[in-house]
């Protein structure tokens, strides 16, 4: 069984966090929580719940992403997987097995797990994050003949590619990077269908006006900087 570890960005998600830590199959070896200068008690929560918890004082998604990676970078023994899962336990994380099955079993590098209409709790995701993966995947299509429907955050891909990617985004394009690299890295990829319920809380980018403006341009000067690069 392949060494599977798994980076949860968290901040200011202490009433989830261990829901999330506790759903994890047990075929993952460690959960990485990384601590985005949370005002609350997530960092507590989640040593509780058993997770290893690093802290990473800037904020962005981007930034905690890399702090995981950082720590990882350090292990001894490094894993075969890792799985990126959000800590607001919008995702459902005992689905984390059909995420990585395709990895295993098909050796396939990359895998996102699609949030697809039929699955989605009403209310999970708002107008602006629809319309936003609509027009960041179709712009992906148009340009780069990807066959993405989706920008979410539950994914795994094999440690050897995810470094091979060398993300640097640190903040709201950390997820758009991925996906546009591993197009233009041909990495092999597919789509799960997966469950996606309301999270517990509000969300950091797309509960604020804020948020979703400059998630919106991050993700659009991603697309449009890579269709002109070779």
């Amino acid at each position: 069984m392949p060494k599977i570890n798994v980076i949860i960005p968290a901040y200011n998600e202490a009433n989830s966090i261990a829901k999330v830590i506790n759903d994890i199959p047990d075929i993952v070896d460690e959960v990485i929580v990384v601590n985005n200068n949370s005002t609350d008690q997530t960092e507590i929560h989640a040593k509780q719940a058993g997770a290893t918890v690093l802290n990473e004082e800037n904020k962005g998604y981007g930034y905690a992403c890399l702090k995981g990676m950082q720590y990882i970078e350090n292990k001894a023994e490094k894993p075969n997987i890792i799985v990126f899962l959000d800590g607001d336990y919008s995702d459902y994380p005992e689905e984390l097995t059909k995420i990585v099955q395709p990895i295993i079993e098909k050796n396939i590098d990359f895998v996102i797990g699609s949030r697809v209409k039929q699955l989605r709790e009403p209310g999970s995701m708002t107008g602006p994050q629809i319309f936003g993966n609509w027009l960041a995947t179709n712009l992906m299509t148009l340009f780069f003949s990807a066959k993405y429907t989706d920008l979410g955050p539950f994914r795994a891909i094999k440690y050897e590619k995810l470094l091979q990617l060398n993300m640097i985004d640190k903040t709201y394009g950390w997820t758009i990077e991925m996906q546009l690299k591993a197009i233009k890295q041909n990495l092999s990829y597919i789509e799960i269908p997966v469950n996606y319920r309301n999270r517990i809380g509000i969300s950091k980018v797309s509960g604020t006006v804020k948020g979703s403006i400059f998630a919106g341009i991050k993700i659009l000067c991603w697309i449009f900087k890579y269709s002109i690069t070779k």
